[in-house]
């Protein structure tokens, strides 16, 4: 493996029906087993129904609007400098924020118990959209942890 490039990442086509790249890359990490046309269905039909709930007429804009209240803006990496280990808080970069929200997101709608996927999937991207709910808790106990730990700003690398 060669360290000294990066590949760049593979290309993925827009969704059919809203032509969204975004809304492609949470269809891929909510798809299981290489099952894609479920993954779009629980997708598609958690999407009609969060936006029948919050009575948004556009439900691409709502869900990205959701994904973005999810999305966290710093975050801790440990740091070992002379025997010790520092929480060193640093900023996200935007693509791995939108990978923390999506995979947050399909985490919690995956823990809630005695809920169909769609259905889980629905409320928690109403949570987000009404910027309350256990994935805006991870990002807000996210934020806490990097703020308590800004004195160990200065070791960022």
């Amino acid at each position: 493996m060669s360290r000294r490039r990066r590949a760049a990442p593979r290309p993925i086509d827009p969704d059919p029906r809203f032509g969204s790249l975004i809304l492609e890359k949470f269809i891929n990490k909510v798809m299981m087993g290489g099952k894609k046309s479920t993954a779009r269905r629980i997708v598609y039909n958690a999407l009609e129904s969060f936006a029948k709930r919050a009575k948004i007429e556009n439900c691409l804009e709502a869900f990205e609007i959701a994904l973005g209240n999810a999305k966290p803006q710093l975050e801790v990496k440990s740091r070992r400098i002379g025997g010790a280990t520092y929480q060193v808080p640093v900023e996200i970069p935007a693509p791995r924020q939108l990978s923390l929200a999506m995979r947050w997101i399909i985490t919690h709608s995956r823990a809630r118990p005695g809920k169909a996927m769609e259905e889980a999937l629905a409320l928690e991207l109403g949570d987000c959209f009404n910027n309350q709910g256990t994935t805006i808790k991870k990002k807000e106990d996210t934020h806490r942890m990097a703020e308590a730990n800004k004195a160990f700003a200065h070791y960022k690398w």
